[in-house]
């Protein structure tokens, strides 16, 4: 499945929502297209403030504090 992760350098938060994110590859096939939000001012207005963002189908799953159960429920259903 293909997911959508806006992120930024130098954010702690984006770093640790790819690890989970890592976690989470190892029970559900991701591929996961990263976005840098600083690329686009459209995106970065959107995001600048939400950071870490997952997208699924089009839907926020998750953003700020990523957790494992919550993507994993979102992913398996």
């Amino acid at each position: 499945m293909k997911i959508r992760f806006y992120s930024r350098a130098n954010c702690s938060l984006c770093i640790e929502a790819w690890m989970m994110l890592q976690l989470v590859k190892e029970d559900v096939h991701l591929d996961i297209e990263e976005i840098n939000i600083e690329e686009n001012d459209e995106i970065h207005e959107k995001y600048v403030l939400r950071i870490p963002v997952i997208e699924y189908k089009g839907e926020v799953i998750q953003e700020g504090r990523i957790d494992y159960p919550t993507l994993l429920e979102a992913f398996n259903s």
